[in-house]
């Protein structure tokens, strides 16, 4: 039921008409900040509106007039639409902005960082991006606002202006506008064999009549919007791309950059082709065993890295790849769980890395190696990372576990018995991956962690000091020996800090006084930070004192949701929408 309507116009505009306000507003922080929050806010508040009329079946329309006109078909429209899957999308991403919108203060701000202004005016950008993903009414809309996202993000992957940090962001380009070709070039087969590039509920019915043609563009456009999806091997852009600054990491590359492409597969495969259509063309299977290889292959290339962002970003390329193949095996229980992997991967991965954010911030420790009793020092952080990490391995009680169970069981409808296999090695490699890094947390004491590394050395982890291998000599993956831990890192941030007007600076990386490494000699500083010396261990700090509450605030309320969305699935909303998009997307077959 189309309803002509200004609202998806304006979740996309109002982050939109923030980004010169937060570019004005660059040495009035406070202020800055301020206009951040506020079009954070309103953007949900916009979206969210929508969401009892979209239950419904109403959709939400705004027609900014012909975008293209060939002659060759219908004329395509430069139109926003808001229906049920593109407010599952939307709705997630806006919600997540304003806890990372929080976070991202305190973390910007406690590590002083620069060009802030840039950093939010970016984040800004991305995130009408972002809305304008989730309501396009057809492949080049879709397409057009795909490839902005591209490009706003890219300040955010090379923020650091590092050499790797410029090298990430040139790789993040050429992957992700290339896979924007490949979406162009299915997109034009599309059109060229229907006449439309309308998402349609049930598919395109023109599409089968040319099979050959229509598996063509189905691999271009899969292909293309792959790329985001980090599926391999397009894979490799993600884990560089976490030299990013991590609220960067956490939800644009937890939320709104690889979901877009996941997003991109789901309207394909529910509104360009249809379920029944990807059966039928035996497609379907084909993107299974992709998704499958990369949710095995990622997860065990996981067990190898020491870098705490790096783990985590291979488990989003392995997590990812659960959704693609829900929707490539096509089955209403597989499609269930591959659409409530959606928000479910994004609750839990943004807890993630919103803990390894708080780390970094407050102990400058950023290898597993070097995290052996941090639990001490950060005890709610550490809590709230353990629940998310058992949540990614499926553990009932849990978001990971709901969604999880419902491919499972589009697995075993189909009787395609090792598609459920791979699911459950996955899980036990996600067990493999997490245990360790909560057990060092929790279980294990600084002064003597145990240092054998997850797969024998030298492919990764430490080398303990009986392998005969030289103490100094390169490990892989950053794992070092344990001589070195004492060495110091660098100043820590003060961990008392009530929130952003405690830290020494005017929000945009110039500011009187600095702390540096010279500042502060051997005998305050430690690899494990806050002050104190290697030999001292971690300080004891209770979960109101371990880091500023504008990062500890974001944490509690990502963790929490992973834990409703275990617990009472059917009463969060997101699982109402994705019961409603199945059930339409089903009724039609070819």
């Amino acid at each position: 039921m189309p309803v002509d309507s200004i609202l998806p116009l304006l979740a996309v505009a109002i982050p939109a008409i923030a980004i010169p306000l937060i570019l004005a507003l660059g040495r009035r922080p406070n202020v800055r900040e301020g206009v951040t929050l506020t079009a954070a806010f309103a953007t949900f508040a916009t979206v969210a509106s929508m969401v009892p009329d979209v239950l419904d079946g109403a959709v939400y329309e705004t027609d900014l007039g012909t975008f293209l006109s060939t002659g060759l078909g219908d004329p395509i429209g430069f139109t926003l639409q808001a229906d049920r899957l593109g407010v599952l999308f939307a709705l997630l991403a806006s919600f997540l902005w304003i806890a990372t919108s929080f976070y991202s203060i305190g973390y910007m701000r406690g590590l002083d960082e620069h060009d802030q202004t840039r950093f939010f005016a970016a984040f800004a950008a991305s995130i009408a991006s972002a809305m304008g993903v989730a309501f396009g009414a057809n492949l080049v809309t879709l397409f057009v606002f795909y490839e902005v996202l591209s490009i706003a993000t890219y300040p955010l992957v090379a923020h650091d202006e590092s050499e790797e940090a410029i090298w990430a962001g040139r790789k993040y380009l050429l992957y992700t506008l290339g896979g924007g070709v490949a979406v162009l070039a299915g997109t034009v087969m599309v059109y060229a064999m229907t006449g439309t590039t309308t998402f349609q509920a049930g598919g395109i019915a023109a599409l089968t009549e040319d099979p050959m043609m229509a598996r063509a563009a189905f691999a271009l456009l899969v292909g293309g919007f792959g790329v985001k999806a980090a599926l391999m091997p397009f894979h490799s852009w993600l884990p560089d791309a976490m030299v990013a600054p991590t609220p960067v990491s956490a939800l644009l590359h937890a939320v709104a950059v690889v979901k877009s492409g996941v997003f991109g597969i789901a309207r394909v495969v529910l509104e360009v082709y249809g379920p029944g259509a990807v059966q039928d063309l035996g497609v379907g299977i084909a993107l299974a065993t992709v998704a499958a290889i990369t949710l095995v292959t990622a997860s065990i290339i996981a067990l190898k890295q020491d870098n705490l962002k790096r783990r985590l970003a291979y488990s989003t390329v392995s997590q990812l790849s659960y959704i693609v193949l829900g929707l490539g095996l096509a089955s209403p229980a597989a499609l269930v769980g591959a659409l409530l992997h959606i928000p479910a991967h994004a609750f839990m991965k943004i807890t993630l890395f919103f803990c390894a954010g708080a780390i970094h911030v407050e102990t400058h420790t950023d290898d597993i190696s070097d995290m052996a009793g941090i639990g001490k020092r950060m005890p709610l952080t550490m809590s709230a990372f353990a629940v998310a990490a058992a949540g990614m391995a499926g553990m009932p009680l849990l978001a990971g576990f709901v969604s999880k169970w419902y491919l499972l069981v589009g697995a075993v409808e189909l009787d395609l018995a090792i598609f459920a296999v791979v699911l459950l090695v996955s899980g036990v490699l996600n067990v493999a991956y997490y245990w360790p890094i909560v057990y060092q947390a929790f279980f294990e004491d600084e002064h003597h962690p145990d240092p054998k590394p997850l797969l024998e050395f030298p492919p990764g982890g430490l080398a303990s000091s009986d392998t005969g291998v030289e103490a100094n000599s390169p490990r892989t993956n950053g794992g070092r020996h344990l001589a070195t831990t004492a060495e110091p890192t660098g100043a820590a941030v003060d961990a008392d800090a009530d929130g952003p007007d405690s830290v020494r600076s005017d929000g945009d990386g110039d500011h009187e006084e600095s702390v540096t490494d010279t500042d502060v000699t051997d005998d305050h500083v430690s690899s494990h930070g806050g002050g104190h010396t290697a030999d001292s261990g971690w300080e004891r700090r209770s979960w109101r004192t371990e880091s500023t509450w504008f990062m500890l605030g974001p944490i509690v309320l990502a963790a929490v949701g992973a834990v409703v969305l275990g617990l009472v699935p059917g009463h969060v909303v997101f699982l109402e929408l994705i019961e409603h998009i199945v059930d339409v997307a089903t009724e039609v077959t070819h």
